[in-house]
């Protein structure tokens, strides 16, 4: 988004002439400069014409909302000149005020006529008699006016996803409005949209539950969604939806509001599949049912007669089927013959006037390939192969076509290999490169994507419409630059480019394979450590998105879970339980044991899957999204999804227990490390016993004699065999917690021997005198005794405690090879 900040001042009747128009850039600032449309508790008037359209209207009372939920301060609407200072919305076909402006020269007429969804907003000096400036929000058409209202939404601080992701409203004493003329120019592809498809069980019960179902209060919030992204178009809910019938005023609706409506790729004349299977008589046959499925079409086209849309023909079977094996070329030109004079007799106009589009998916390009071809006003709608990769491009060397060409993509499936309903798997890399081909092949009429549920695909919906506006503005360098700004709309410039780090690897990570996919086999335990490799690096990233949602403030951790955090914690949870699945089954092939660790692990993980879905349908939002996330993806036996998540088989190895040999230490690199409790003998005493405290210390856990009021006797001890190559003298270092000398003053002591020599008596703290120093920092007491070793190989060594509360953490022999460490040398058995 550039500017150009050159004024232009002239004109002895004080006329200001306006800046060259280029992309919009940021024109909202919060410093005093340009035009303050709100500050010090007031905000300048919005001057609208009574007679604008309702779509624009409705724009604009959310403009005043919006403003009102950064401020505090709602502008007044107005339908007369009313102070020194507004602003002026409207579209040239319907607001006098814009064409005041244009006749006097305050606007230059050709920014805008002629032009298709384009707004400009501008300053401008003494607009109107008695005003002396204004900001002017103007459309080429109702839907620019929109555009530009909602641009200035934005720029305020409102995200378009303000409602579908819970994104906060940062707070603004006043917003002032740079000077200049700003735009974003003509969109580069007509229509732009997005498909609800695969929506249960998630949004279908979301909806239900939030909504009463796919009505017009659903969809008053989807449309505003969609024009705010400035999308145009949309392929409503249908698998068990009818737009039109399940709520009559769905379509006056999206009329209004400016969506273009179609129908999906296999649901001809405005109708639905549900629509049929309601109403339909007989079968879905056009052989043997033709009669009855024209008067059906005919119905269909005068419901939607009077309403934006573009209307889907062709045929194809029942329930997004391939037709018959006997259906032909000529009977499927005929149908979409008559399916046109159906179009022409509701409509009363020719039906080259009426948009159309046919879509060449699946088994419907191989009739366009074997010489189907539809009147050149059809949009060919060409499709991906459900996977995010386009099947057919027009040549580029072929004659243009007045209905163009389309291009039906993915972000969701129903289908083979396996479905891809639960997540976010779309790298948006990918997804530049398949559209900047689509686009520079000449597919510019209509773009239209499937999200499933809607609700996991936000960032890619975003993009994908960003793309269809302007391909140009994205190349292979800045495409991260996107994923950073979206971050920031939604999180704040202070947590963008990590959180852009996560959604740029989460769904790296996604698309090398989807979650229903993934299984044990999928990476290889055997070659190159890759299973541990890939594990590791999604657990990684689960724990920076989780480091990541503690720092940010509180009102915007909805808005990263949802966005963010959640599907990176949910899809590390299953790289764990498929990587605890895979090393399950390879140790239970050699009948290993340590297999039921691992089976535990996938119980863990299973169980956790639950507890996170949970926590995404009840807690985020305080249940908000309840459903949105009830998609099973475990448990594939197909390509068709479980009806309920269940858990990997997993193998038990039965566990022979036997008894442990002795604890017996050898010398490696001239020394012996042990952990106190592996102690080769033990012997109690008369009234004291040994007792182990797990993970106590430094390592891996102490003992001590109990009770710790009892002094031990004589008989008491604790013993370690080792093996040294090495005879000289050597030293002896046992290591205690940091007890102190609570019995006044005495101290307590040990007696430490080498096989059965003459023992050396230490007290490890009887001269502690209260100084605070290297026991409280180190929180540990190391002693050490020399001795000799009159030859090499076994011997033992004992510890007698002569007083209790000794807490023993480990013992390290040095034959000269101990290295100085915190943690004190792995042991060395």
């Amino acid at each position: 988004m550039k500017r150009n900040f050159s004024w232009i001042l002239g004109c002895l009747i004080g006329l200001f002439f306006l800046q060259p128009l280029v992309a919009t850039e940021r024109f909202v600032t919060t410093d005093p400069i340009g035009f303050a449309w709100i500050r010090k508790g007031e905000a300048c008037p919005i001057l609208v014409d009574k007679q604008e359209d309702k779509g624009v209207l409705r724009a604009v009372d959310n403009l005043q909302t919006d403003a009102l939920k950064v401020t505090g301060i709602k502008p007044e609407l107005t339908n007369a000149p009313t102070g020194k200072r507004i602003l002026i919305i409207g579209s040239l076909d319907n607001s006098s005020w814009i064409k005041q402006l244009v006749q006097s020269g305050k606007i230059n007429a050709d920014d805008l006529q002629g032009k298709n969804e384009k707004y400009i907003i501008c300053t401008v000096k003494q607009p109107l008699a008695g005003v002396d400036e204004a900001v002017v929000i103007a459309g080429s058409d109702k839907r620019g006016t929109i555009y530009g209202v909602y641009e200035l939404s934005t720029q305020i601080g409102i995200s378009p996803w303000y409602y579908w992701a819970d994104v906060p409203v940062d707070q603004r004493d006043a917003i002032f409005i740079r000077a200049g003329t700003y735009t974003d120019g003509e969109p580069a592809v007509k229509y732009r949209g997005i498909f609800l498809n695969d929506e249960w069980p998630s949004l279908g019960n979301w909806a239900t539950q939030t909504f009463g179902g796919f009505n017009s209060k659903f969809y008053e919030k989807l449309f505003e969604l969609v024009l705010r992204l400035k999308g145009n178009f949309m392929w409503p809910a249908m698998w068990n939806s009818a737009f039109y019938d399940d709520d009559p005023l769905n379509g006056p609706l999206a009329n209004e509001m400016g969506i273009v409506m179609g129908t999906s790729h296999h649901e001809p004349l405005g109708l639905a599949q549900q629509d049929w299977k309601r109403r339909g008589t007989g079968v879905w046959d056009y052989k043997k049912n033709g009669a009855t499925l024209r008067d059906f079409w005919q119905k269909g086209m005068e419901r939607c007669k009077d309403w934006e849309a573009v209307i889907t023909v062709g045929m194809r079977g029942d329930g997004d089927e391939p037709m018959s094996e006997s259906a032909n070329i000529s009977l499927l030109q005929n149908i979409v013959k008559d399916q046109r004079a159906i179009i022409a007799k509701a409509t009363g106009k020719k039906a080259s006037e009426t948009p159309q589009v046919w879509a060449l998916y699946k088994e419907v390009q191989e009739y366009y390939d074997k010489g189907m071809r539809v009147p050149d006003d059809v949009t060919l709608l060409l499709c991906d192969d459900n996977w995010g990769n386009v099947r057919k491009l027009p040549d580029l060397n072929a004659r243009p076509r007045k209905g163009g060409y389309g291009m039906y993509y993915h972000f969701d499936y129903v289908g083979a290999p396996r479905n891809s309903k639960w997540i976010n798997i779309t790298q948006i890399q990918r997804t530049w490169e398949q559209m900047t081909l689509t686009y520079e092949y000449g597919v510019r009429q209509l773009w239209v994507v499937n999200v499933g549920d809607f609700k996991p695909m936000e960032y890619p919906i975003t993009f994908f419409l960003d793309m269809a506006w302007n391909p140009h503005q994205f190349n292979e360098n800045n495409l991260f630059q996107h994923v950073e700004n979206f971050c920031k709309q939604q999180f704040g410039s202070k947590y963008a480019k990590e959180a852009a780090r996560l959604m740029d690897t989460y769904t790296k990570y996604n698309r090398r394979v989807t979650p229903e996919l993934l299984n044990d086999k999928t990476y290889s335990l055997e070659n190159y450590n890759e299973w541990q490799q890939v594990r590791d690096d999604y657990s990684a990233l689960a724990l920076d998105a989780l480091k990541l949602y503690y720092l940010m403030p509180e009102n915007r951790r909805d808005a990263f879970d949802q966005l963010v955090l959640f599907p990176i914690q949910a899809c590390s949870n299953l790289y764990d339980m498929y990587y605890a699945l895979a090393m399950n089954r390879n140790l239970a092939r050699n009948n290993d044991p340590k297999a039921n660790q691992w089976a535990g692990k996938v119980r863990e993980c299973f169980e956790r899957d639950s507890v996170l879905t949970y926590h995404y349908n009840h807690i985020i939002r305080g249940g908000k999204w309840n459903h949105m996330m009830d998609q099973t993806h475990i448990g594939y036996t197909s390509w068709n999804d479980p009806k309920y998540n269940s858990m990997p088989e997993v193998s038990v190895i039965p566990e022979t227990r036997m008894a442990s040999a002795p604890y017996l230490f050898k010398e490696k690199e001239g020394y012996i490390s042990i952990e106190a409790e592996h102690y080769t003998r033990s012997s109690n005493g008369t009234s004291a016993k040994w007792i182990t405290i797990p993970n106590l210390g430094r390592t891996l856990s102490a003992v001590t004699t109990s009770p710790c009021t009892v002094t031990p006797d004589n008989g008491m001890y604790l013993e370690y065999d080792f093996e040294a190559e090495y005879c000289g003298e050597t030293s002896v270092l046992v290591r205690f917690s940091s007890t102190l000398n609570f019995n006044n003053n005495r101290g307590l002591r040990y007696a430490v021997s080498l096989d059965g020599g003459e023992e050396q008596i230490v007290n490890i703290n009887g001269d502690y005198r209260g100084d605070l120093g290297k026991w409280q920092a180190e929180h540990v007491i190391d002693t050490q005794t020399k001795h000799a070793l009159e030859k090499n190989g076994k011997h033992t060594l004992r510890i007698r405690p002569l007083d209790p509360a000794l807490v023993i953490q480990k013992i390290m022999i040095d034959f000269g090879g101990l290295k100085p460490s915190f943690l004190g040398a792995p042991e060395t058995l």
